[in-house]
């Protein structure tokens, strides 16, 4: 018989996440191979774009992990939009990631109201969609090739 509980309980959590961890390495070659590497732990980047005044008009937040870059978020202010700035963050985060952290690709979701024709003309590839992710919209999953 169990009890089951849904509060929130950030002991617990922590205990879930590493007993998870602990788990998953001992099932997966792979992740054993990220042991005592650079790449073991996930490590944020973050890129900002200021103007002359010192206001930010653009930035990136992403982690990398595994030699992957992962972009969480990326959001140029609508007055310089259209000015290559979306484009000059992602390059320097993609550089970033490959040059200083070994990344051999990036991942990143978007919706169908955003940028997936932006990251496409980046290079991403969409691998996957998500219909209805909240309702009405569609989310992709694009990937891209750091090397």
């Amino acid at each position: 018989m169990f009890r089951l509980e849904t509060e929130v309980d950030k002991e617990r959590h922590r205990l879930l996440s590493k007993r998870l961890q602990e788990d998953n390495v001992a099932a997966s070659a792979g992740l054993r191979a990220l042991l005592a590497t650079p790449a073991e732990h996930e490590v944020p980047l973050e890129v900002w774009a200021l103007d002359r005044d010192g206001a930010l008009a653009g930035g990136l937040t992403g982690r990398t992990w595994a030699y992957w870059l992962h972009v969480d978020l990326l959001w140029v202010d609508a007055r310089h939009r259209g000015s290559g700035l979306g484009s000059l963050l992602l390059a320097e985060a993609e550089r970033t990631a490959r040059a200083e952290r070994a990344c051999t690709r990036s991942r990143l979701e978007t919706w169908d109201f955003q940028a997936p024709e932006f990251y496409r003309k980046q290079g991403y590839e969409v691998i996957g969609r998500v219909e209805d992710y909240p309702p009405g919209v569609t989310e992709f999953i694009l990937v891209k090739q750091l090397i």
